[in-house]
């Protein structure tokens, strides 16, 4: 019974080989045909036609928000206390899940923070905000403070400005 066995396997591995030709050689043709072809082919370059450019004005406060880390994004509250949101928040993490994002958020209200949860409908992402205020320089100040405040954190490092767009 293992003759026929091993007889029946090495029959088949037999035909297996044999039936496949390597197809490199039509492929190698291939290439070689193309390559001589583009050989004899005469090299004519052509004039390049070549237009003016006008440079289109630049709107400095979206460069200059966007060099102090300030993105400008319409959110909406998913949790936390979302009645007090201001123009300009800290953002300490962003989250394509929801849970991830309420676990930061159960950790930085274990902080003392009152830490809010907003969705990016555009980006599909949670936004996890720290604190929220009135006016720029106090947000930027936050945010510097909250960075100071956990040096070790990589994560927290990378805070940002979220102005929120109605």
């Amino acid at each position: 019974m293992k003759k026929l066995v091993v007889l029946g396997m090495s029959v088949c591995m037999v035909l297996a080989f044999a039936s496949c030709k390597s197809s490199e050689s039509a492929y190698k043709k291939a290439y070689e045909k193309a390559k001589q072809q583009e050989l004899a082919e005469p090299q004519v370059e052509a004039p390049v036609e070549v237009t003016p450019v006008v440079a289109a004005p630049v709107e400095v406060k979206k460069a200059t928000d966007a060099a102090n880390g300030v993105r400008q994004e319409k959110v909406t509250v998913v949790s936390g206390n979302g009645d007090n949101l201001k123009d300009y928040s800290v953002v300490c993490g962003s989250f394509g899940l929801k849970a991830n994002a309420e676990g930061l958020k159960d950790f930085l209200d274990a902080e003392g923070y009152n830490a809010t949860i907003a969705f990016n409908a555009e980006s599909a992402m949670y936004r996890v905000i720290v604190s929220t205020f009135a006016d720029r320089t106090a947000a930027a100040q936050a945010r510097d403070a909250f960075k100071a405040k956990y040096p070790n954190r990589k994560d927290f490092q990378g805070a940002w400005l979220l102005y929120r767009v109605f």
